[in-house]
């Protein structure tokens, strides 16, 4: 949940922060493997990102954790589907400083692996969906330091998008006990790109500087997980509002 690491222009020459994020916003969820129906409810997410950056060296370690929960229903209100899921980010990226060090530019790439389940709380076969992949995604940060009066500031925009990737997935008709009971395997590990996997991550954030080694953070983290392999679609959309505090260490 994206989210959200820190890249503060301005530090000093070596620095490594962590950051602590809660996450609130609505969920939309399309599974056909457990039914035609859209749902759309609440969600939760809990991010932590660590960074490493050095100002005399021009790339930066990345890791970002992310755990997030929904709680969904379908049109009529009359069923619930469920989703839990953890997503890791680790991303390597090239440095550029401009504008006085106001400004902070870095390009670079992400390994995501994600693991969770989608789960429908009235099917009594196959109630369950389960998710995992393995993703490339390139990426930029820009970030930007100002002040207004005495405060300082921190604004910072973040770009994920897909590249390619291997998820599970079960062929359309097949249950899960064909898979894992009897064996009987149908193209259930589906190399993707990001025509069949047109994953996309954003977060937009601001920053005000409280003290030498503390931030308050709000901001915005859209998380869009889609997919469509073996005759079936999906995808996980997450909006979230985001506040958390950062920590220079």
């Amino acid at each position: 949940m994206l989210v959200c690491l820190v890249c503060l222009a301005g530090y000093a020459a070596g620095q490594e922060t962590a950051t602590h994020i809660l996450g609130l916003g609505s969920t939309h969820i399309l599974d056909t493997y457990l039914s035609q129906e859209k749902y759309k409810g609440d969600g939760l997410s809990y991010l932590y990102i660590r960074e490493h950056a050095r100002l005399e060296k021009r790339w930066n370690n990345v890791i970002e954790h992310e755990l997030d929960f929904s709680t969904t229903e379908d049109r009529s209100k009359t069923t619930t589907e469920l989703e839990a899921s953890y997503n890791l980010y680790w991303g390597r990226y090239r440095s550029w400083r401009l504008l006085d060090d106001h400004l902070h530019l870095q390009a670079g790439g992400l390994v995501n692996g994600t693991l969770g389940f989608i789960y429908h709380t009235s099917n009594s076969n196959n109630p369950a969906q389960a998710r995992t992949a393995i993703n490339l995604m390139p990426s930029g940060i820009a970030t930007y330091d100002f002040h207004l009066g005495r405060q300082r500031f921190i604004v910072r925009y973040e770009l994920n998008v897909p590249l390619l990737g291997v998820m599970f997935s079960p062929n359309y008709g097949q249950s899960y006990y064909e898979i894992f009971s009897l064996g009987n395997y149908d193209h259930n590990i589906v190399p993707t790109t990001f025509i069949s996997a047109p994953t996309l991550r954003q977060q937009l954030s601001l920053d005000w500087r409280t003290g030498d080694r503390i931030s308050i953070r709000i901001g915005y983290l859209g998380n869009y997980q889609q997919a469509a392999v073996n005759n079936l679609k999906q995808h996980v959309y997450a909006h979230r509002f985001l506040i958390g505090i950062t920590k220079r260490l």
